[in-house]
């Protein structure tokens, strides 16, 4: 099973901190983010990994090079301008092939363990919630009996961790350019095609520099 890391996005919230390094270079801890996902990766026992970049992507190849010193194989998609989550997909699916593929967000910190996600995929895809952060109380969607559905009002909601597993037909019909990949997903939940897991370990979506000042403390304690 191959993986992919979506690493395309400016981190404006993090300025000035992103102004001239791409968000999943900042460090925390001394380790640049996109390292934890690189090492936890292979260390699960993935070997074939894409990134996508976009704004100083240069720079993230610079870094981690080929892979081959974090015990994995890394090419990458280079998208110029950001496609968003299911344009930068869609355009790297020659590079993840036919079979189902891991796709994690490249700025978020966790210790979920990516190996739970090697097992085959019943569906077109396979989230993994957590609990809805205090920035997101609404949430995105819900979890019963292993089968994910849009969000309503009157039952308790998750928020789509950004880990999932997906399968390469949830894209087909799409086109090549900028588009979202929650309005695939609600289309495959309406029917029954995305089952999903409640992880409650540690998570942080790193979006502001209160949350990367969270993650350091997380790591410099660990």
């Amino acid at each position: 099973m191959k993986a992919m890391i979506l690493a395309a996005g400016k981190g404006e919230r993090l300025r000035p901190l992103t102004l001239h390094t791409p968000k999943p270079l900042v460090r925390a801890g001394g380790v640049p983010l996109i390292e934890f996902h690189v090492r936890a990766l292979a260390a699960a026992g993935f070997r074939e990994l894409v990134i996508n970049h976009a704004w100083l992507g240069q720079q993230i190849e610079d870094y981690l090079g080929d892979g081959s010193r974090f015990g994995l194989s890394i090419v990458y998609s280079a998208e110029g301008e950001p496609l968003e989550t299911g344009g930068g997909i869609f355009r790297a699916l020659p590079l993840l092939g036919d079979e189902p593929f891991v796709v994690v967000n490249g700025d978020i910190w966790t210790d979920y363990d990516f190996a739970a996600l090697r097992r085959p995929l019943t569906g077109l895809g396979h989230l993994v919630l957590v609990d809805n952060p205090g920035h997101h109380q609404a949430g995105d969607f819900q979890l019963q009996a292993g089968q994910v559905s849009d969000a309503a009002a009157d039952r308790p909601s998750l928020t789509y961790s950004g880990i999932a597993v997906l399968h390469p037909q949830l894209f087909d019909g799409c086109q090549p350019g900028a588009f979202k990949l929650a309005p695939l997903l609600r289309q495959a939940m309406a029917a029954q095609q995305i089952s999903g897991e409640h992880f409650t370990g540690r998570w942080i979506d790193v979006g502001t520099h209160e949350r990367l000042a969270e993650v350091e403390r997380l790591v410099v304690e660990a």
